[in-house]
C-alpha cells in the first residue's frame, strides 16, 4: 500500500505541475498573441501613415497636373482671344486707313474747288475792275467834255 500512497501523492503533484505548465503556456501564448497584436497594430499604423503620405503626395500631384491642364486651357483661350482682338484691331485700322485716304482725297478735291473758286473770283474781280475803269474813263471823258463845254459857254458869255 505504501506504493499506492506514493502514487496518489505523485499524481496530485504532477497534475499541479501540468496545470502550472498549462498556465505558463497559456500565459506565453497570450503574451505572444499580445506581442503579435502589437506588432500587427504597429505594422497597420505604419502602413496607414505611408498610405496617408502617398495619398497626400498623389493628391498634390493630381492638383499640380489639374492646374497645368487648366493653365494650358486658359492659355489657349487667351491666345484665341488675342488672335481675335488682333484681327479686329487690324480690320479697324484698315477701316481707319481707308477713311483717312478718303478724307485725303476729299481734301484734295476741296482744295482744287477752292483754288478754282478763287481763280474765278479773282477773274470776276478783274473784270469788275476793268468795267469800273472803263465806266470811270467814260465818266471822266463826259466830265471833261461837260467842263470843256462849260468853259466854252463861260467864255462865250464873257
Amino acid at each position: 500500500m505504501p506504493p499506492k500512497k506514493h502514487l496518489q501523492a505523485a499524481t496530485p503533484m504532477a497534475a499541479e505541475d501540468e496545470l502550472l505548465l498549462l498556465q505558463k503556456r497559456a500565459l506565453a501564448e497570450e503574451e505572444a498573441a499580445k506581442t503579435k497584436g502589437e506588432m500587427l497594430s504597429r505594422f497597420l499604423k505604419d502602413k496607414l501613415a505611408k498610405e496617408k503620405h502617398s495619398s497626400a503626395l498623389n493628391l498634390h500631384k493630381l492638383n499640380a497636373q489639374w492646374r497645368a491642364v487648366l493653365r494650358e486651357a486658359k492659355a489657349k483661350e487667351l491666345r484665341q482671344d488675342v488672335e481675335i482682338l488682333s484681327q479686329t484691331f487690324a480690320r479697324v485700322m484698315d477701316d481707319k486707313d481707308s477713311i483717312i485716304e478718303s478724307l485725303g482725297t476729299d481734301l484734295e478735291e476741296a482744295e482744287e474747288q477752292h483754288s478754282q473758286a478763287l481763280r474765278s473770283h479773282l477773274h470776276n474781280v478783274d473784270r469788275l475792275l476793268q468795267l469800273q475803269r472803263c465806266r470811270l474813263r467814260c465818266l471822266q471823258e463826259g466830265y471833261e467834255a461837260q467842263l470843256e463845254a462849260l468853259k466854252e459857254e463861260f467864255e462865250a458869255e464873257r
